[in-house]
């Protein structure tokens, strides 16, 4: 589980009754949800919350680091609360199913300096794509 929710309260971060309730929507393993699924389950929870406090929470948690932008289709951006823990994605190319991957390795170490071009790496984001085990059932 992410523990997002003690990671913003530790933060002293205003806990409101919307803030809450994103960041409860948002908790969780392998979670990466656009704005309007954290809107869609939000309202579930709390009819009240608007799409505009939605988006304005999203983007508090990503300046604060505690939640990820993900990009992995370019189209609707996700939201990722497991911003602590270096990870990449593995990505369903039909259904779109996203998990976090945690290979060994560093692939910060496996771009040669050749290839670096003076660049100093300081982050690196895979993306794995491929076909799910529901997808690629019959």
């Amino acid at each position: 589980m992410s523990d997002l929710l003690e990671r913003l309260r530790e933060r002293g971060w205003r806990m409101t009754a919307q803030r809450r309730v994103v960041a409860e929507v948002l908790d969780g393993d392998h979670v990466h949800l656009t704005a309007d699924e954290v809107h869609a389950r939000a309202v579930v929870r709390l009819p009240e919350i608007s799409r505009a406090t939605v988006y304005n929470t999203l983007g508090e948690m990503v300046t604060l680091g505690e939640v990820l932008e993900v990009s992995t289709d370019r189209r609707a951006k996700r939201y990722d609360p497991n911003a602590h823990r270096p990870h990449h994605h593995l990505v369903c190319c039909r259904c779109g199913a996203i998990r976090d991957v945690h290979p060994a390795g560093n692939p910060l170490a496996d771009l040669p300096d050749g290839e670096r071009f003076g660049f100093q790496v300081s982050d690196v984001e895979v993306t794995y794509r491929g076909i799910c085990p529901s997808c690629a059932t019959p």
